[in-house]
Formats: structure tokens, sequence, C-alpha cells
């Protein structure tokens, strides 16, 4: 019996922003899908507009997977994971321990392909970065949500994560901001150009 995509799909479970107030609950399984999402789409500009050859759909799956070991974790809010070297050094072992036991749930001829959405390997680090920056964007996304529900809880992470995404020096999750982050404030009506 193998257990990965039954694990997969209890990412639903996951709750993010633990410590914070919200107007609306976000789990796992929506945040991975709007990073698998806008990674791909951030992919797209870096190969259209910016030079790049890099695969868009392969960056679309590592965002999909990206936060799985968190099924065995929990979500560790950012202030906390990066409070200090000794706490990050110790949540990098136990996500590496999840990350062993979730593909040990895998049959073994399909281990292998699976491996490199959990371990970074030579060759995708740009992948990553692009992915590491779909994340930030989407935790944008939602600071700008709770905001427009008149919650400002997410104030203060507003900021920090636009800070935190133009540090990144990616111009095409920039171009990606530039184009479509302002949709994220307008109503429905006003999205439909209504």
């Amino acid at each position: 019996m193998k257990q990965f995509f039954a694990m997969f799909s209890r990412m639903k479970y996951i709750n993010r922003w633990a410590l914070m107030k919200n107007t609306r609950e976000e789990n796992l399984s929506e945040h991975s899908s709007d990073v698998a999402a806008i990674a791909h789409a951030i992919a797209v500009l870096k190969n259209l507009r910016f030079g790049g050859n890099v695969n868009a759909d392969r960056a679309a799956v590592l965002g999909l997977y990206h936060d799985m070991p968190e099924i065995i974790t929990g979500d560790m809010p950012t202030p906390v994971k990066y409070h200090s070297q000794t706490l990050r050094s110790a949540f990098l072992e136990v996500e590496n321990e999840a990350c062993e036991r979730l593909l040990s749930m895998l049959p073994d001829d399909m281990k292998q392909s699976f491996r490199p959405f959990f371990f970074k390997e030579e060759g995708d680090e740009y992948l990553w970065k692009i992915v590491k920056a779909a994340d930030k964007i989407s935790a944008l996304i939602k600071c700008i949500e709770e905001e427009k529900g008149g919650n400002r809880e997410f104030s203060h992470a507003l900021e920090s994560t636009k800070r935190s995404i133009e540090k990144m020096n990616l111009p095409e999750a920039d171009a990606f901001l530039g184009e479509f982050i302002e949709a994220f404030s307008l109503s429905l009506d006003e999205q439909n150009g209504n």
C-alpha cells in the first residue's frame, strides 16, 4: 500500500498563517495551487521577455509540491522559522526527514522521478528561485485579500513581503507584479470589467 497521494490530498487540512487573525483561512492545497500557477507564469515571462530558457511546466510542478512536507511538519510561521540560524537549521533537518518519509510512500520505481520535487538538484536552481518568488507573491496576494476584507493584521506582512520580493531581483517576478497584482485589489465586478 502506497500512501503518497492520499497524503498529498491532506494538504487541504493544513491551514496557513496560524499566528494571525484571518478573515478567511487559507489551506496548503490552495496555496500550492496558487504557487504552481504563479511559478508557471513567472517562468513564461522569463522565457518571453527576459531571454530565458527555463522549463515553465517543471516550475509549476515544483510549485505544486513545494510545501508538501508541511503535511508532516505543519506550517511553521515565517517569523518563527527564520528567528535564528539554530531554529532554521533544526527545522531544515525536520523538513528533510519529512521529505524522505513522503518519498518512502511511493513505489520504488517512482521515487527518483519525484525526488527533485523535494530535494534541489543541479540544474534546477533557477527554477527554485522562481518558485520562491511565486511563494512570496502568493503570500502577498493573501495580504492584499485580507486588507481588502478590512483586516489590518496583515499590513506589516504586506509591506515586508513586497520588500522581500523586490530584493530577489528577478525581473520576471517584478513583471508579474507590475501586470497582475493590482487586479487582486479589485472587486469581482471590476475584475470582470463591469
